[in-house]
Protein backbone atom coordinates (compact mmCIF):
# COMPACT_ATOMS: atom_id res chain seq x y z
CA UNK A 1 0.00 0.00 0.00
CA UNK A 2 2.74 2.76 1.28
CA UNK A 3 4.93 1.33 -2.21
CA UNK A 4 1.56 2.56 -4.45
CA UNK A 5 1.29 5.82 -2.57
CA UNK A 6 4.84 6.34 -3.16
CA UNK A 7 4.50 6.17 -6.50
CA UNK A 8 1.02 7.98 -6.99
CA UNK A 9 2.79 11.02 -5.18
CA UNK A 10 5.83 10.53 -7.80
CA UNK A 11 3.31 10.81 -10.37
CA UNK A 12 1.76 13.93 -9.25
CA UNK A 13 5.35 15.56 -8.71
CA UNK A 14 5.72 14.73 -12.76
CA UNK A 15 2.13 16.65 -13.81
CA UNK A 16 2.90 19.31 -11.41
CA UNK A 17 6.57 19.81 -13.65
CA UNK A 18 4.70 19.76 -16.64
CA UNK A 19 2.29 22.13 -16.05
CA UNK A 20 5.24 24.94 -14.37
CA UNK A 21 6.57 23.86 -17.75
CA UNK A 22 3.69 24.20 -20.18
CA UNK A 23 2.69 27.37 -17.95
CA UNK A 24 6.66 28.78 -18.47
CA UNK A 25 6.39 28.16 -22.45
CA UNK A 26 3.07 30.11 -22.44
CA UNK A 27 4.32 33.25 -21.02
CA UNK A 28 6.75 33.36 -24.09
CA UNK A 29 4.52 31.88 -26.38
CA UNK A 30 1.52 33.41 -24.94
CA UNK A 31 1.97 36.86 -26.34
CA UNK A 32 2.96 35.59 -29.65
CA UNK A 33 -0.17 33.95 -30.46
CA UNK A 34 -2.52 36.92 -28.72
CA UNK A 35 -0.86 39.02 -30.91
CA UNK A 36 -1.54 36.61 -34.12
CA UNK A 37 -4.73 36.26 -33.30
CA UNK A 38 -5.36 40.38 -33.11
CA UNK A 39 -3.53 40.58 -36.14
CA UNK A 40 -5.78 38.26 -38.27
CA UNK A 41 -8.72 39.52 -36.65
CA UNK A 42 -8.20 43.45 -37.53
CA UNK A 43 -6.47 42.92 -40.99
CA UNK A 44 -8.98 44.08 -43.63
CA UNK A 45 -9.85 40.37 -44.78
CA UNK A 46 -13.02 39.18 -46.01
CA UNK A 47 -12.39 35.70 -44.38
CA UNK A 48 -12.45 37.38 -40.98
CA UNK A 49 -16.81 38.57 -40.57
CA UNK A 50 -16.80 40.35 -38.10
CA UNK A 51 -14.27 42.82 -38.11
CA UNK A 52 -14.95 43.21 -42.18
CA UNK A 53 -18.09 43.53 -41.51
CA UNK A 54 -17.44 45.91 -38.50
CA UNK A 55 -15.44 47.99 -41.25
CA UNK A 56 -17.81 47.49 -43.75
CA UNK A 57 -21.04 48.48 -42.91
CA UNK A 58 -20.70 50.05 -39.72
CA UNK A 59 -23.10 47.48 -37.66
CA UNK A 60 -23.43 50.28 -34.60
CA UNK A 61 -25.78 52.66 -34.52
CA UNK A 62 -24.43 56.10 -35.30
CA UNK A 63 -26.56 59.63 -34.90
CA UNK A 64 -25.48 63.04 -36.01
CA UNK A 65 -27.10 65.99 -33.71
CA UNK A 66 -27.46 69.06 -34.63
CA UNK A 67 -27.73 72.27 -32.75
CA UNK A 68 -28.48 75.69 -34.17
CA UNK A 69 -27.61 79.57 -32.89
CA UNK A 70 -31.09 80.97 -33.21
CA UNK A 71 -30.47 85.09 -34.09
CA UNK A 72 -32.55 86.75 -31.04
CA UNK A 73 -31.61 90.10 -32.06
CA UNK A 74 -30.93 90.23 -35.94
CA UNK A 75 -32.08 94.68 -36.08
CA UNK A 76 -29.28 95.48 -33.38
CA UNK A 77 -26.39 93.06 -34.87
CA UNK A 78 -27.44 95.32 -38.57
CA UNK A 79 -26.90 98.16 -36.35
CA UNK A 80 -23.18 97.28 -34.89
CA UNK A 81 -24.00 95.33 -31.72
CA UNK A 82 -22.86 92.48 -30.77
CA UNK A 83 -24.78 89.35 -31.73
CA UNK A 84 -26.89 87.55 -29.38
CA UNK A 85 -27.68 84.06 -29.54
CA UNK A 86 -30.05 81.19 -28.34
CA UNK A 87 -29.02 77.33 -29.10
CA UNK A 88 -31.70 75.48 -30.42
CA UNK A 89 -31.83 71.71 -30.65
CA UNK A 90 -30.74 68.91 -30.78
CA UNK A 91 -31.98 67.56 -34.27
CA UNK A 92 -30.99 63.96 -34.11
CA UNK A 93 -30.27 62.23 -37.26
CA UNK A 94 -29.07 58.27 -37.75
CA UNK A 95 -26.00 58.27 -39.55
CA UNK A 96 -25.97 54.94 -42.29
CA UNK A 97 -22.72 54.22 -43.89
CA UNK A 98 -22.05 51.63 -46.60
CA UNK A 99 -18.91 51.00 -48.88
CA UNK A 100 -19.18 50.32 -52.06
CA UNK A 101 -16.88 49.45 -55.01
CA UNK A 102 -14.90 47.49 -52.88
CA UNK A 103 -11.76 46.42 -55.01
CA UNK A 104 -8.58 44.72 -53.45
CA UNK A 105 -5.38 45.32 -54.65
CA UNK A 106 -2.22 43.81 -55.11
CA UNK A 107 0.10 46.11 -53.19
CA UNK A 108 -2.10 45.22 -50.10
CA UNK A 109 -4.38 47.85 -50.12
CA UNK A 110 -8.00 48.57 -50.90
CA UNK A 111 -10.65 50.90 -52.96
CA UNK A 112 -13.94 51.95 -51.51
CA UNK A 113 -16.40 54.46 -51.56
CA UNK A 114 -18.59 55.22 -48.62
CA UNK A 115 -21.59 56.55 -48.80
CA UNK A 116 -23.52 58.36 -46.35
CA UNK A 117 -27.66 58.71 -45.84
CA UNK A 118 -29.16 60.73 -42.85
CA UNK A 119 -33.10 59.97 -41.67
CA UNK A 120 -34.07 61.89 -38.78
CA UNK A 121 -35.23 60.92 -35.42
CA UNK A 122 -38.02 62.71 -34.22
CA UNK A 123 -38.26 60.41 -30.90
CA UNK A 124 -34.11 61.75 -30.17
CA UNK A 125 -35.37 65.50 -31.04
CA UNK A 126 -36.35 68.54 -29.23
CA UNK A 127 -38.59 69.02 -31.90
CA UNK A 128 -39.74 68.64 -35.70
CA UNK A 129 -37.62 69.62 -39.13
CA UNK A 130 -40.50 72.18 -39.36
CA UNK A 131 -38.80 74.29 -36.19
CA UNK A 132 -38.07 77.79 -37.69
CA UNK A 133 -35.04 79.11 -36.47
CA UNK A 134 -33.70 82.61 -37.95
CA UNK A 135 -29.83 82.65 -39.09
CA UNK A 136 -27.67 84.57 -41.07
CA UNK A 137 -28.34 84.60 -44.88
CA UNK A 138 -25.54 83.16 -46.32
CA UNK A 139 -26.42 83.75 -49.73
CA UNK A 140 -25.94 87.55 -48.85
CA UNK A 141 -23.82 87.74 -46.08
CA UNK A 142 -20.43 85.52 -47.44
CA UNK A 143 -21.27 86.69 -50.72
CA UNK A 144 -20.81 90.07 -49.62
CA UNK A 145 -17.33 89.38 -48.14
CA UNK A 146 -16.76 87.47 -50.92
CA UNK A 147 -16.76 90.30 -53.31
CA UNK A 148 -15.53 92.75 -51.47
CA UNK A 149 -12.63 93.63 -53.32
CA UNK A 150 -14.44 93.91 -56.65
CA UNK A 151 -15.20 97.44 -58.25
CA UNK A 152 -17.63 99.53 -56.27
CA UNK A 153 -20.02 100.16 -59.11
CA UNK A 154 -19.97 96.09 -59.09
CA UNK A 155 -21.04 95.50 -55.11
CA UNK A 156 -23.95 98.27 -55.90
CA UNK A 157 -25.21 96.22 -58.78
CA UNK A 158 -24.95 92.79 -56.51
CA UNK A 159 -26.71 94.73 -53.25
CA UNK A 160 -29.47 96.04 -56.23
CA UNK A 161 -30.09 92.11 -57.53
CA UNK A 162 -30.58 90.97 -53.53
CA UNK A 163 -33.66 93.46 -53.37
CA UNK A 164 -34.91 92.73 -56.92
CA UNK A 165 -34.50 88.91 -55.27
CA UNK A 166 -35.80 89.95 -51.26
CA UNK A 167 -33.18 89.10 -49.73
CA UNK A 168 -32.08 89.82 -46.40
CA UNK A 169 -29.15 89.82 -44.13
CA UNK A 170 -31.23 87.21 -42.15
CA UNK A 171 -33.47 84.70 -43.05
CA UNK A 172 -35.75 82.35 -41.16
CA UNK A 173 -36.18 78.72 -42.69
CA UNK A 174 -37.24 75.44 -40.92
CA UNK A 175 -34.79 72.85 -39.90
CA UNK A 176 -35.49 71.01 -42.57
CA UNK A 177 -34.77 73.72 -45.55
CA UNK A 178 -31.59 74.66 -43.47
CA UNK A 179 -30.19 71.36 -43.48
CA UNK A 180 -30.80 70.00 -46.83
CA UNK A 181 -31.76 72.94 -48.50
CA UNK A 182 -34.94 75.34 -50.06
CA UNK A 183 -35.12 76.69 -53.74
CA UNK A 184 -33.45 79.97 -54.28
CA UNK A 185 -34.18 82.08 -57.47
CA UNK A 186 -31.12 84.11 -56.19
CA UNK A 187 -28.72 80.95 -56.67
CA UNK A 188 -29.81 80.54 -59.84
CA UNK A 189 -29.43 83.71 -60.81
CA UNK A 190 -25.79 84.26 -59.83
CA UNK A 191 -24.73 81.22 -60.72
CA UNK A 192 -25.83 81.58 -64.29
CA UNK A 193 -24.73 84.93 -64.67
CA UNK A 194 -21.60 85.30 -62.21
CA UNK A 195 -20.44 81.26 -61.99
CA UNK A 196 -18.32 80.06 -58.73
CA UNK A 197 -19.25 83.01 -56.75
CA UNK A 198 -21.39 81.39 -54.35
CA UNK A 199 -21.14 77.72 -52.62
CA UNK A 200 -23.81 75.96 -54.00
CA UNK A 201 -26.04 75.28 -57.09
CA UNK A 202 -29.77 74.10 -56.97
CA UNK A 203 -31.09 74.19 -53.81
CA UNK A 204 -28.99 75.71 -51.16
CA UNK A 205 -28.98 74.11 -48.01
CA UNK A 206 -25.92 73.99 -45.16
CA UNK A 207 -26.05 69.96 -45.18
CA UNK A 208 -27.14 69.78 -49.05
CA UNK A 209 -23.90 67.83 -50.18
CA UNK A 210 -24.02 65.28 -47.06
CA UNK A 211 -27.10 63.22 -47.65
CA UNK A 212 -26.91 60.59 -50.27
CA UNK A 213 -23.21 61.31 -50.52
CA UNK A 214 -19.90 59.93 -50.61
CA UNK A 215 -16.65 60.66 -48.92
CA UNK A 216 -14.86 60.30 -52.18
CA UNK A 217 -12.71 57.20 -53.17
CA UNK A 218 -10.90 56.34 -50.11
CA UNK A 219 -8.03 53.50 -51.29
CA UNK A 220 -6.14 52.17 -47.69
CA UNK A 221 -3.74 49.80 -46.38
CA UNK A 222 -5.44 46.37 -45.45
CA UNK A 223 -2.28 45.40 -42.94
CA UNK A 224 -1.66 41.92 -44.57
CA UNK A 225 1.57 42.94 -45.38
CA UNK A 226 2.33 44.99 -42.02
CA UNK A 227 -0.59 45.06 -39.66
CA UNK A 228 0.93 48.57 -38.45
CA UNK A 229 -0.03 50.01 -41.40
CA UNK A 230 -3.56 48.85 -41.47
CA UNK A 231 -6.56 51.49 -42.29
CA UNK A 232 -3.95 53.97 -43.31
CA UNK A 233 -4.96 56.33 -46.36
CA UNK A 234 -2.94 55.12 -49.74
CA UNK A 235 -4.80 57.90 -51.23
CA UNK A 236 -8.18 59.86 -51.34
CA UNK A 237 -9.14 60.58 -55.00
CA UNK A 238 -6.41 59.13 -56.37
CA UNK A 239 -4.45 61.88 -54.83
CA UNK A 240 -1.59 61.17 -51.98
CA UNK A 241 -1.75 65.22 -51.02
CA UNK A 242 -3.62 68.35 -51.41
CA UNK A 243 -3.49 71.41 -52.73
CA UNK A 244 -5.75 73.56 -50.51
CA UNK A 245 -3.17 74.61 -48.24
CA UNK A 246 0.48 76.95 -48.25
CA UNK A 247 2.54 74.11 -46.79
CA UNK A 248 3.33 70.86 -47.85
CA UNK A 249 3.56 69.72 -43.99
CA UNK A 250 -0.60 70.70 -44.44
CA UNK A 251 -0.89 69.41 -47.38
CA UNK A 252 -0.19 65.60 -45.94
CA UNK A 253 -3.13 62.95 -46.02
CA UNK A 254 -2.08 61.36 -42.84
CA UNK A 255 -3.24 58.33 -41.13
CA UNK A 256 -6.62 56.88 -41.86
CA UNK A 257 -9.67 57.36 -42.55
CA UNK A 258 -11.14 58.09 -39.07
CA UNK A 259 -13.17 54.80 -38.44
CA UNK A 260 -10.86 52.42 -37.29
CA UNK A 261 -6.54 52.24 -36.54
CA UNK A 262 -3.97 50.05 -36.66
CA UNK A 263 -3.80 47.64 -33.25
CA UNK A 264 -0.89 47.59 -30.60
CA UNK A 265 -1.19 50.91 -29.03
CA UNK A 266 0.19 52.47 -26.08
CA UNK A 267 -0.11 55.66 -24.02
CA UNK A 268 2.74 57.30 -26.59
CA UNK A 269 -0.18 56.47 -29.33
CA UNK A 270 -1.57 59.37 -31.59
CA UNK A 271 -5.04 58.81 -33.94
CA UNK A 272 -4.14 60.66 -37.24
CA UNK A 273 -6.99 60.54 -39.59
CA UNK A 274 -8.14 62.93 -42.70
CA UNK A 275 -11.16 64.14 -42.83
CA UNK A 276 -12.42 65.38 -46.29
CA UNK A 277 -15.64 67.63 -45.18
CA UNK A 278 -12.27 69.37 -42.86
CA UNK A 279 -10.28 69.20 -46.07
CA UNK A 280 -7.10 68.39 -43.93
CA UNK A 281 -5.92 65.65 -41.84
CA UNK A 282 -6.01 65.61 -38.08
CA UNK A 283 -4.97 64.35 -35.10
CA UNK A 284 -6.00 63.36 -31.31
CA UNK A 285 -3.77 63.03 -28.79
CA UNK A 286 -4.06 60.36 -24.86
CA UNK A 287 -5.99 61.87 -22.76
CA UNK A 288 -6.44 58.61 -20.03
CA UNK A 289 -7.33 55.00 -19.32
CA UNK A 290 -11.18 53.86 -18.77
CA UNK A 291 -13.28 51.05 -19.15
CA UNK A 292 -16.41 50.45 -20.87
CA UNK A 293 -18.69 47.36 -19.69
CA UNK A 294 -15.66 45.55 -18.60
CA UNK A 295 -13.39 46.65 -21.86
CA UNK A 296 -10.33 48.85 -21.16
CA UNK A 297 -9.69 51.89 -23.71
CA UNK A 298 -7.64 55.05 -24.08
CA UNK A 299 -9.29 58.41 -24.04
CA UNK A 300 -8.04 60.61 -27.10
CA UNK A 301 -9.29 63.56 -27.39
CA UNK A 302 -7.89 67.20 -29.72
CA UNK A 303 -4.64 68.69 -28.48
CA UNK A 304 -5.61 72.87 -28.03
CA UNK A 305 -3.03 73.06 -31.33
CA UNK A 306 -5.45 71.76 -33.36
CA UNK A 307 -7.00 75.27 -34.82
CA UNK A 308 -4.44 77.37 -33.20
CA UNK A 309 -3.70 79.74 -35.58
CA UNK A 310 0.01 80.25 -37.39
CA UNK A 311 1.33 82.65 -34.54
CA UNK A 312 0.91 80.49 -31.82
CA UNK A 313 1.71 76.85 -33.61
CA UNK A 314 4.39 77.45 -36.05
CA UNK A 315 3.09 74.21 -38.06
CA UNK A 316 -0.27 75.20 -38.46
CA UNK A 317 1.29 78.55 -40.40
CA UNK A 318 0.41 76.41 -43.71
CA UNK A 319 -3.31 76.41 -42.67
CA UNK A 320 -3.45 80.30 -42.84
CA UNK A 321 -4.69 83.25 -43.88
CA UNK A 322 -5.61 82.96 -40.42
CA UNK A 323 -7.90 84.79 -37.60
CA UNK A 324 -8.20 83.94 -33.83
CA UNK A 325 -6.84 80.75 -32.65
CA UNK A 326 -9.34 78.42 -32.15
CA UNK A 327 -10.81 78.62 -36.11
CA UNK A 328 -10.03 76.49 -38.97
CA UNK A 329 -9.92 78.90 -42.18
CA UNK A 330 -11.86 76.20 -44.71
CA UNK A 331 -12.82 78.92 -47.10
CA UNK A 332 -9.65 77.14 -50.10
CA UNK A 333 -12.38 74.21 -50.04
CA UNK A 334 -15.45 75.60 -49.73
CA UNK A 335 -16.03 78.07 -52.83
CA UNK A 336 -13.85 80.63 -51.21
CA UNK A 337 -17.20 81.08 -48.69
CA UNK A 338 -15.44 82.68 -45.47
CA UNK A 339 -16.38 80.12 -43.40
CA UNK A 340 -14.78 78.96 -40.43
CA UNK A 341 -14.04 75.40 -38.37
CA UNK A 342 -14.13 75.11 -34.82
CA UNK A 343 -14.82 73.53 -31.67
CA UNK A 344 -18.90 74.16 -29.88
CA UNK A 345 -19.23 77.35 -28.56
CA UNK A 346 -15.85 78.17 -28.83
CA UNK A 347 -14.62 75.51 -26.86
CA UNK A 348 -10.44 75.76 -26.75
CA UNK A 349 -10.30 79.07 -28.57
CA UNK A 350 -9.44 82.61 -28.15
CA UNK A 351 -11.78 84.49 -25.37
CA UNK A 352 -11.82 87.14 -28.09
CA UNK A 353 -14.09 85.25 -29.98
CA UNK A 354 -16.09 83.75 -27.04
CA UNK A 355 -16.95 88.00 -26.03
CA UNK A 356 -17.51 88.68 -29.40
CA UNK A 357 -21.19 86.41 -29.11
CA UNK A 358 -24.01 86.95 -26.27
CA UNK A 359 -25.32 83.49 -25.27
CA UNK A 360 -22.16 80.81 -25.22
CA UNK A 361 -21.21 78.47 -22.93
CA UNK A 362 -18.21 76.26 -23.36
CA UNK A 363 -17.58 73.08 -21.36
CA UNK A 364 -15.08 70.23 -21.88
CA UNK A 365 -17.83 67.77 -21.12
CA UNK A 366 -20.37 69.07 -23.18
CA UNK A 367 -18.32 70.42 -26.22
CA UNK A 368 -14.98 68.74 -26.25
CA UNK A 369 -14.87 65.76 -28.87
CA UNK A 370 -13.06 62.42 -27.94
CA UNK A 371 -12.59 58.63 -29.15
CA UNK A 372 -12.16 55.95 -27.24
CA UNK A 373 -10.19 53.26 -28.17
CA UNK A 374 -9.65 49.38 -27.67
CA UNK A 375 -6.06 49.51 -27.82
CA UNK A 376 -5.35 46.03 -28.34
CA UNK A 377 -6.88 46.09 -31.51
CA UNK A 378 -7.69 49.80 -32.35
CA UNK A 379 -11.45 49.91 -32.65
CA UNK A 380 -13.35 52.66 -31.49
CA UNK A 381 -15.70 51.51 -28.43
CA UNK A 382 -17.27 55.22 -27.95
CA UNK A 383 -16.91 58.13 -30.53
CA UNK A 384 -18.31 61.75 -30.20
CA UNK A 385 -16.67 64.11 -32.68
CA UNK A 386 -18.42 67.62 -32.25
CA UNK A 387 -17.69 70.62 -34.75
CA UNK A 388 -19.16 74.10 -35.24
CA UNK A 389 -19.68 75.67 -38.51
CA UNK A 390 -18.88 79.56 -38.20
CA UNK A 391 -19.59 82.56 -40.92
CA UNK A 392 -17.24 85.34 -41.14
CA UNK A 393 -19.70 88.49 -41.43
CA UNK A 394 -18.82 92.05 -41.68
CA UNK A 395 -19.70 95.58 -43.34
CA UNK A 396 -19.10 95.87 -47.00
CA UNK A 397 -19.35 99.27 -48.45
CA UNK A 398 -21.50 99.30 -51.68
CA UNK A 399 -23.70 96.30 -50.24
CA UNK A 400 -26.43 98.10 -47.73
CA UNK A 401 -27.69 94.37 -46.71
CA UNK A 402 -24.81 94.69 -44.59
CA UNK A 403 -25.74 97.31 -42.69
CA UNK A 404 -23.49 98.03 -39.84
CA UNK A 405 -22.66 94.73 -38.69
CA UNK A 406 -18.96 95.04 -36.92
CA UNK A 407 -16.16 92.19 -37.96
CA UNK A 408 -17.55 89.07 -36.50
CA UNK A 409 -16.99 85.56 -36.27
CA UNK A 410 -20.77 84.09 -36.25
CA UNK A 411 -21.88 80.92 -35.12
CA UNK A 412 -24.49 79.15 -37.48
CA UNK A 413 -24.19 75.57 -35.56
CA UNK A 414 -22.64 72.65 -34.06
CA UNK A 415 -23.06 68.75 -34.74
CA UNK A 416 -22.49 66.13 -32.61
CA UNK A 417 -21.19 62.65 -34.71
CA UNK A 418 -21.56 60.05 -31.72
CA UNK A 419 -21.78 56.08 -31.64
CA UNK A 420 -20.93 53.33 -29.46
CA UNK A 421 -20.69 49.55 -29.67
CA UNK A 422 -23.67 47.69 -28.12
CA UNK A 423 -25.62 44.76 -28.83
CA UNK A 424 -24.04 41.47 -30.22
CA UNK A 425 -21.45 43.07 -31.81
CA UNK A 426 -20.11 43.95 -28.48
CA UNK A 427 -20.67 40.85 -27.04
CA UNK A 428 -18.79 39.15 -30.39
CA UNK A 429 -15.98 41.73 -30.01
CA UNK A 430 -15.86 41.04 -26.07
CA UNK A 431 -15.75 37.75 -26.17
CA UNK A 432 -13.16 37.21 -29.40
CA UNK A 433 -10.63 40.13 -28.88
CA UNK A 434 -11.04 40.51 -24.71
CA UNK A 435 -12.36 37.20 -23.40
CA UNK A 436 -10.30 34.77 -24.89
CA UNK A 437 -7.11 36.65 -24.76
CA UNK A 438 -7.73 37.25 -20.99
CA UNK A 439 -8.37 33.89 -20.12
CA UNK A 440 -4.72 32.83 -22.82
CA UNK A 441 -2.68 35.09 -20.46
CA UNK A 442 -4.33 34.28 -17.16
CA UNK A 443 -4.03 30.44 -17.82
CA UNK A 444 -0.43 30.64 -17.88
CA UNK A 445 -0.33 31.75 -14.60
CA UNK A 446 -2.96 29.44 -13.33
CA UNK A 447 -0.73 26.37 -14.46
CA UNK A 448 2.54 27.60 -12.74
CA UNK A 449 0.73 28.05 -9.85
CA UNK A 450 -0.99 25.02 -9.65
CA UNK A 451 1.93 23.46 -10.93
CA UNK A 452 4.36 24.51 -8.66
CA UNK A 453 1.50 23.92 -5.37
CA UNK A 454 1.18 20.42 -7.25
CA UNK A 455 4.96 19.50 -6.75
CA UNK A 456 5.36 21.41 -3.24
CA UNK A 457 2.17 18.70 -1.55
CA UNK A 458 3.46 15.96 -3.80
CA UNK A 459 6.92 16.20 -2.61
CA UNK A 460 5.80 16.86 1.07
CA UNK A 461 3.43 13.76 0.56
CA UNK A 462 6.13 11.81 -0.82
CA UNK A 463 8.29 12.44 2.07
CA UNK A 464 5.95 11.59 4.24
CA UNK A 465 5.44 8.43 2.69
CA UNK A 466 8.95 7.57 2.75
CA UNK A 467 9.55 7.72 6.29
CA UNK A 468 6.57 5.81 7.17
CA UNK A 469 7.58 3.04 4.78
CA UNK A 470 11.37 3.29 5.92
CA UNK A 471 9.93 3.30 9.74
CA UNK A 472 8.05 0.23 8.92
CA UNK A 473 10.93 -1.72 8.28
CA UNK A 474 12.77 -1.16 11.32
CA UNK A 475 9.57 -1.76 13.70
CA UNK A 476 9.77 -4.93 12.20
CA UNK A 477 13.02 -5.84 12.88
CA UNK A 478 12.78 -4.58 16.64
CA UNK A 479 9.25 -6.51 17.37
CA UNK A 480 11.27 -10.17 16.74
CA UNK A 481 14.66 -9.79 18.35
CA UNK A 482 14.46 -13.98 19.81
CA UNK A 483 14.28 -15.10 16.15
CA UNK A 484 17.46 -13.16 15.37
CA UNK A 485 19.13 -14.62 18.24
CA UNK A 486 18.09 -18.33 18.19
CA UNK A 487 19.44 -18.21 14.47
CA UNK A 488 23.15 -16.95 15.76
CA UNK A 489 22.92 -19.92 18.35
CA UNK A 490 22.24 -22.39 16.06
CA UNK A 491 24.77 -20.84 13.74
CA UNK A 492 27.38 -21.53 16.41
CA UNK A 493 26.49 -25.18 17.50
CA UNK A 494 26.83 -26.53 13.30
CA UNK A 495 30.33 -24.63 13.40
CA UNK A 496 31.08 -26.66 16.73
CA UNK A 497 30.62 -29.82 15.38
CA UNK A 498 31.98 -29.34 12.01
CA UNK A 499 35.45 -28.83 14.23
CA UNK A 500 34.96 -32.13 16.37
CA UNK A 501 34.39 -34.27 13.20
CA UNK A 502 37.30 -32.83 11.74
CA UNK A 503 39.81 -33.42 14.84
CA UNK A 504 38.41 -37.19 14.54
CA UNK A 505 39.51 -37.55 10.99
Amino acid sequence: MGVNKAKLTAGFIVAGVLMVFFGTVLVFVGPIVIDDQVEKNTMIDPKNDMSYTMWKDLPVPFFMSVYFFHVLNPEELLNGEKPMVEQRGPYVYRKSCQKENITFHPNFTVSYREFRTYHFEPSMSVGNESDLVTVPNMLVLSAAVMMEKLPFALRLLISATFKTFNEGPFLTKTVGELMWGYDSKLVDFLNQYLPGMLPASGKFGLFAEFNNSNTGLFTVNTGKDDIKKVHRVDSWNGLTELSYWRSPQCNMINGTAGQMWPPFMTTESTLPFYSPDACRSLELVYQRPGEMLGIPLYRFVAPKTMFANGSEYEPNQGFCPCRQSGLLNVSTCRHNSPVFISHPHFFNADPVLLDSVLGLNPTEEEHGLFIDIHPLTGVPLNVSIRLQLNLYIKRVSGITETGKISEVVMPLLWFEENGYIDGPILNTFRTNLVVLPAVMEYLQYILIALGLLTVIVASVVHHKVKRSLNAAEISSVTENPGASANGQVKGSHGSQEKSLSAAEK
